[in-house]
């Protein structure tokens, strides 16, 4: 059972945002900090990547652990109210993105995801993007 009413639901759930959110601004401002340019939200490439390396060949997905039902992540508990509808909502919204992923990849992309808890230790997480994204260089140069 919700604790809020319908319209009160309905209104809370249209305000989610699905691009340009908090965790994916954090990781926009780190890497643009580091000298790395980037497209947004390019619509030709499968899944829309938030996140686009033209240079390297890399999409970047900042994923939010409860809409991409980050696997065995405490922030992402399947709704009390209505489980079964959550519970399968969740799982193609997974199996969208792992679609997305496979066709980048056999079309030659590099695809990194950033999950919104691993954002939480923000500074460990984005210096960990950064040196992927080095290596990438460094084996594009090769």
């Amino acid at each position: 059972m919700d604790v809020v009413d319908q319209a009160t639901r309905s209104r809370m759930m249209s305000a989610i945002r699905g691009k340009n959110t908090q965790p994916e601004l954090k990781v926009r401002r780190f890497l643009h900090a580091y000298g790395y340019r980037f497209r947004l939200h390019r619509k030709d490439l499968p899944g829309n990547p938030d996140i686009v390396l033209p240079q390297l060949m890399t999409c970047i997905f900042v994923h939010g652990c409860f809409w991409h039902k980050h696997e065995n992540c405490r922030y992402a508990p399947t709704p009390k109210s209505r489980p079964e509808f959550w519970e399968n909502k969740l799982s193609k919204n997974a199996e969208r993105d792992a679609k997305a992923s496979e066709a980048l990849q056999r079309l030659g992309w590099t695809v990194l995801i950033v999950w919104e808890c691993q954002l939480r230790d923000a500074e460990t997480t984005l210096n960990g993007l950064v040196e992927d994204l080095r290596c990438l260089e460094n084996a594009r140069q090769e």
